[in-house]
């Protein structure tokens, strides 16, 4: 039996397990299992390695980067952003990879428009590490929104975005939390009343498909973009990486 797996702390919200068992059972893949570990802590990592069948991890928050000291093998994009979140085990070592990477660009770029050159980035975890990566390759410009910013980086607080900073950047990716299940009722705190129909807000929250941050865009007539379909481009991703 080939065993996969996340890991993650908590995982409740967790969407890998439903969909590699669900792909499992529709492809006819009998010899794999995919299953969770929510690890309170990265020093339990060791006792999850320890299983002989496991082939494959992917990793969630608060994981991305702890993971990386326990790895052999760094992909570039991994050596560049410092954020794993797929793990490929083989011959006794461990190789990081990146799939956010791949699931938000190819996500992102369906609704992208020529304008959307200025973004802000809401969050700075690990996979607003991945956005910031995706977005220099596109070549767009963008700025950090975080609740503590560090004098040291031009990154913004939460009161500094006004109207005239989202009259510049007319992408918002939230890369925070904010909103999940069962926090429905809350959004990042900024002006909405400031948005319109030039504006692109992406979530990369998946549950409810519709956040409070995307209602109130959309509200504004900007185009919205939630992160069910940056998940399956990633797991595909990693399962393709799982079996190279």
């Amino acid at each position: 039996m080939r065993r996969y797996g996340l890991i993650g702390y908590p995982l409740s919200h967790s969407f890998s397990q439903r969909y590699f068992t669900d792909k499992f059972r529709r492809e006819g893949i009998k010899d794999c299992i995919y299953s969770n570990y929510p690890i309170s802590g990265i020093g339990e990592l060791s006792a999850v390695l320890s299983d002989a069948e496991l082939c494959g991890l992917n990793v969630t928050i608060p994981y991305k980067q702890q993971v990386i000291p326990f790895l052999n093998e760094l992909s570039p994009v991994v050596e560049e952003i410092g954020a794993c979140n797929c793990v490929r085990i083989a011959g006794g070592g461990l190789a990081g990879h990146n799939t956010d990477v791949v699931g938000f660009e190819r996500s992102l770029v369906r609704q992208l428009k020529s304008y959307h050159r200025e973004a802000l980035v809401l969050g700075t975890g690990g996979a607003s590490r991945a956005v910031g990566y995706v977005l220099r390759k596109l070549g767009i410009g963008y700025r950090m929104v975080t609740r503590r910013p560090r004098p040291d980086t031009a990154d913004l607080g939460y009161e500094q975005v006004d109207a005239p900073v989202l009259a510049k950047a007319t992408l918002v990716v939230n890369t925070t939390p904010v909103g999940m299940y069962p926090h429905v009722d809350e959004c990042p705190p900024l002006p909405y009343e400031a948005l319109t129909s030039r504006h692109y807000l992406y979530d990369l929250v998946y549950n409810p498909e519709r956040t409070l941050f995307l209602q109130r865009g959309a509200a504004q007539g900007a185009a919205v973009e939630n992160g069910y379909e940056m998940l399956i481009m990633q797991a595909e991703e990693s399962w393709r990486i799982w079996n190279e």
